[in-house]
C-alpha cells in the first residue's frame, strides 16, 4: 500500500475517533440502548458498525461505478450519522 496523504488522513481520523470515544467513555460511561439495530449497543459499538458499513459502502461504490468516491464518502457520513443517532 502506498502511503499517500489521503491514506494518512484516513488512518489519522480513525485514530482520533478512537481516542475521542475513549475519552468520552471515561468522562461519561456509555449506556447500552436499543435502536433499529437488532441488538443493544453502546456508542463504541455503533462507531464500529458505522465504520464497517462505511467500508462496505466504499467497496460497493468502487466496484459498481466510476463516479467520484467523494459521493460514497458523503453517503457513508450520512450512514454513520444515522447509525450513531438511531442505531
Amino acid at each position: 500500500m502506498v502511503w499517500t496523504a489521503p491514506t494518512a488522513i484516513f488512518f489519522i481520523v480513525i485514530a482520533l475517533l478512537i481516542v475521542a470515544f475513549t475519552v468520552w467513555g471515561i468522562v461519561s460511561p456509555p449506556v447500552e440502548r436499543r435502536g433499529f439495530l437488532p441488538m443493544p449497543t453502546t456508542r463504541g459499538d455503533r462507531l464500529f458498525v458505522g465504520l464497517l458499513g462505511s467500508a462496505f459502502i466504499h467497496l460497493i461504490w468502487i466496484a459498481l461505478t466510476v463516479a467520484s468516491p467523494w459521493i460514497a464518502t458523503g453517503i457513508s457520513l450520512l450512514y454513520m450519522l444515522a447509525i450513531g443517532r438511531w442505531g
